[in-house]
């Protein structure tokens, strides 16, 4: 009964450590990396790191009105931190679509249409992000 034990426990150190290596020697690939590298990015640009730390309310009911925006460059809403990332993904994704339309120059209507695609994509994530600054800096008016 013993030997079966031992034996048992000598093929299981040997599967684990052959996980191991296998695990240990593996690396992740280069669009996991990139993806992660980018997300981090947008997290800290979008302001993640100010609502992990002091935890604004999300938006602020002024009357009649909802404000998603801090009227101030100062402090801002759980509402700035979705606002600027979703905008600063829209921009990434345009640009990824100048890209693309690069790549795919020998279908010129899809090259084209990626291209419209991501400059209007870039164009609305840069009015909007100047839109929100410019009310941050006015004050709200």
């Amino acid at each position: 009964m013993s030997g079966k034990m031992k034996k048992h426990s000598e093929d299981l150190s040997f599967s684990f450590s052959r996980w191991f290596r296998r695990v240990s020697a593996n690396t992740p690939s280069t669009f996991i990396v990139t993806v992660a590298i980018i997300g981090y990015a947008i997290f800290l640009f979008s302001g993640g790191l100010y609502t992990l730390v002091v935890q604004p309310i999300m938006v602020y009911p002024g009357g009649s009105t909802i404000y998603f925006l801090y009227p101030n460059l100062s402090m801002q809403f759980g509402g700035d931190t979705i606002i600027a990332a979703i905008l600063y993904s829209m921009g990434f994704f345009g640009m990824l679509s100048i890209y693309q339309s690069a790549k795919s120059a020998s279908k010129p209507k899809q090259a084209y249409m990626l291209l419209i695609a991501g400059i209007s994509l870039l164009l609305i994530s840069y009015i909007f992000i100047e839109s929100a600054i410019n009310f941050k800096i006015t004050g709200g008016i």
